[in-house]
């Protein structure tokens, strides 16, 4: 029987309850799936390249159990459609959290369809109980302070407590 190769790529920085909501729904399609990490010069990421592979690794050990072994953690930089062909993957996940991100999702389903027609994009919907959960808001509310907990894995809420220490509040209206 053949093995049905997936690729879902994203920055994952950090990785969020919605990137693990995509990533169990993609087990149900795929026999093995790459995470693959989006590797940009231009952009200077929270965590390393090496911590996200460590927390991604940990988080689907947690919540995904035998399953994890299915889940690849690799990196790419350039066009992810080229990525996808080097793993060998047949199928490109992609998650949708609203119909913005529908609109920009068809674009791209579309120009790398043309690249690479052997390759197919797959849409998974988020749960409606993560959609809003974008890893950018995550750092924010990180940064501020704020209780990250309900968004990410708690192998992810300590990795971000640490990169942020709580500080004792000020009275400032004073």
């Amino acid at each position: 029987m053949t093995q049905r190769v997936a690729l879902y790529a994203g920055s994952f920085d950090p990785l969020t309850n919605g990137h693990l909501d995509v990533l169990k729904a993609a087990l149900s399609v795929a026999d093995t799936i790459y995470a693959a990490i989006g590797i940009q010069a231009s952009k200077q990421p929270l965590f390393t390249f090496e911590e996200r592979v460590d927390l991604i690794e940990k988080a689907c050990a947690a919540e995904l159990g035998r399953n994890a072994g299915r889940i690849k953690v690799v990196s790419f930089k350039g066009l992810v459609i080229d990525a996808a062909g080097t793993h060998g993957a047949a199928i490109m996940i992609r998650g949708l959290r609203d119909g913005t991100d529908l609109d920009y999702e068809m674009q791209m389903a579309g120009m790398n369809g043309t690249m690479a027609p052997e390759i197919q994009t797959l849409f998974l919907p988020a749960s409606p109980s993560v959609r809003m959960i974008t890893a950018t808001l995550v750092r924010q509310i990180a940064a501020m302070g704020g209780n990250i907990r309900p968004f990410v894995p708690a192998v992810v809420a300590e990795a971000l407590e640490t990169k942020f220490p709580k500080k004792p509040s000020r009275d400032v209206s004073r």
